[in-house]
């Protein structure tokens, strides 16, 4: 099956290849989160130009160039496409509130707190759309950490 978690890792062998084939049904589950985190039919606040900029945002903090391209080449709005590049504050497309959040969220997991949320909240972003937003970080972490893994698993991190 092609994913964006096996076309991110190119030809496996080995025993990348072994756990790919015997977790195809976890790949295939990957690739259905992503769709629904990224490209769903309810997107709230946040169109998929936007999602799409912020995981390649995500991807570029993590050092992951190739995702954050992957994510970046989605991107149909120009206006969002400088989002993607995590030295963009967002605040020529009034996101800057959004941006410091995914950021903070992505960098310094640990320290975010419930003034985050207040924060978001005070700009007037609803709940249901905060909520989307630490859906799409928390995505990003857990499949840049697959890839993480089964590079490691190949030899080659």
């Amino acid at each position: 099956m092609t994913s964006t978690l096996t076309n991110l890792l190119g030809p496996t062998t080995g025993a990348v290849t072994t756990a790919l084939d015997g977790r195809a049904s976890i790949v295939a589950a990957t690739q259905g989160a992503e769709n629904a985190v990224l490209t769903p039919r309810e997107t709230g606040a946040w169109s998929h130009d936007l999602r799409h900029a912020l995981a390649a945002r995500i991807a570029a903090q993590h050092d992951e160039p190739d995702a954050a391209e992957h994510y970046r080449s989605k991107i149909n709005d120009s206006t969002l496409a400088n989002l993607a590049d995590p030295q963009n504050d967002g605040s020529d497309q009034g996101l800057a509130h959004v941006c410091a959040f995914m950021d903070r969220v992505a960098q310094q997991t640990r320290d975010v707190n419930a003034q985050d949320i207040k924060d978001l909240q005070s700009a007037g972003v609803s709940d249901a759309d905060i909520v989307r937003l630490c859906e799409l970080n928390a995505f990003l972490a857990y499949q840049l950490r697959v890839l993480a893994g089964l590079r490691l698993l190949g030899g080659k991190a």
